[in-house]
């Protein structure tokens, strides 16, 4: 069986599950300002703004990239060239030059940990700059709302459909949020019984206490099939919700088009769908924020615990199987965390380099027939990604 070690790393936050949603996320968010920017041919300042904001998303995309190689390289010059040295200081009795050492890795990671704080202001503000967008947005449906004067059959089936959806997807989030709290709960509970498994491992009446140590592992393994249960359950409801999302999307599009071809131009609820596009990449942004805030907070755990052995140095002599103990923990786990940084910035590479050249193209230049040929690309694109399945294919690159 796996010992508490390997259950520990699968199960932390810089495992592969460390950049679940990013791959999906940040395709998304490309497909939908492309959305955006389609639909607004006939409103030359409000594709401005969605083109200003697009070239920001972009741009702030390749500053991940360049953040994440940033941890990237910090965690391999720390695996393969700090430690080991600073594992000789103390294997040699050299307390002074372990401290030389360690502060030269406080510095390292203090940089790190300052550019990734900068990445998490930086996507609030892009995220409060669509938000600003999405209002521009409305603020021209208003001004326009009189010039709609009727309405057909099949734009009522669509709103009906589009409001059945609305309630699906409103109970489709409250049973992720229930799901979430799930998760919590019993990923708590499995590092609390790792902790104690942990401290009979190292106790001196760890001999007695065998048989405790025994059910100890057996308890962790139950926990966490239980918890790979909770996130299967997750993993579904996450794809019925997206499934709901790219209905209202395709929806919602027909439902614009319907309306240009009764010739009502400009269509404030032709608006609304550019508006709802926003107020998606709008939320994304939120979930990308959310991102790097979890990479600030697991840089702040792997700082702990790289320094974990800091006062062990007075005592070297006494403590130092301890101190080397502490050591190769911290490696280990600084070695996770730079892979799963490497994979995470292959994915902001690609999405800052490839996924805006829409942008080059004006779309009020496009015909009838281009316009659709470009609106089923998008929405065939939506429909193929799984923020599971792509997600898998994305960490194993």
């Amino acid at each position: 069986m796996a010992d508490s070690k390997e259950l520990v790393a699968s199960g932390s936050s810089w495992s592969p599950e460390f950049i679940k949603e990013l791959f999906p996320s940040a395709e998304r968010t490309a497909l939908l300002y492309h959305l955006s920017f389609l639909c607004l041919g006939k409103f030359p300042q409000l594709e401005r703004k969605i083109r200003e904001q697009a070239i920001e998303t972009q741009m702030l995309f390749g500053s991940s990239e360049a953040v994440l190689l940033k941890c990237a390289g910090t965690s391999s010059n720390l695996v393969t060239s700090l430690f080991p040295i600073l594992i000789k200081a103390v294997e040699k009795n050299k307390p002074k030059l372990a401290v030389i050492y360690l502060e030269k890795a406080k510095t390292w990671i203090k940089d790190i940990v300052r550019a990734v704080d900068d990445m998490v202001k930086r996507y609030d503000h892009q995220a409060q700059s669509v938000g600003k967008c999405t209002s521009d947005v409305f603020k021209e449906q208003d001004a326009t709302k009189l010039k709609i004067t009727k309405k057909t059959d099949e734009m009522n089936a669509l709103e009906d459909a589009l409001a059945k959806l609305e309630t699906e997807l409103e109970k489709n989030v409250s049973d992720m949020g229930e799901m979430e709290k799930r998760i919590e709960k019993s990923t708590q509970e499995l590092h609390h019984l790792i902790i104690n498994n942990r401290s009979y491992g190292y106790s001196f009446l760890w001999g007695l206490f065998s048989y405790r140590r025994s059910y100890n592992d057996d308890a962790i393994l139950a926990k966490q099939a239980e918890l790979n249960s909770l996130v299967s359950e997750k993993n579904s409801l996450r794809n019925q919700g997206w499934d709901i999302k790219i209905k209202q999307t395709d929806l919602q599009l027909k439902l614009a088009n319907c309306k240009i071809q009764l010739g009502v131009i400009p269509d404030p609820d032709h608006l609304t769908e550019v508006q709802k596009c926003l107020d998606q990449i709008r939320h994304i942004l939120v979930d990308l924020n959310k991102f790097w805030e979890k990479v600030g907070v697991t840089l702040e755990t792997l700082k702990d615990k790289t320094f974990v052995g800091d006062k062990l140095i007075e005592y070297l002599e006494d403590m130092k199987e301890e101190f080397l103990h502490s050591i190769e923990d911290a490696k280990q786990d600084w070695q996770i965390f730079g892979e799963c940084c490497q994979r995470a910035q292959g994915i902001f590479s690609v999405q800052s380099r490839t996924a805006y050249k829409f942008l080059e193209v004006n779309p009020s230049a496009l015909s009838k027939d281009e316009w659709k040929k470009q609106y089923d690309s998008i929405m065939e694109k939506l429909r193929r990604i799984n923020p599971v399945d792509l997600t898998k294919a994305a960490i194993t690159v």
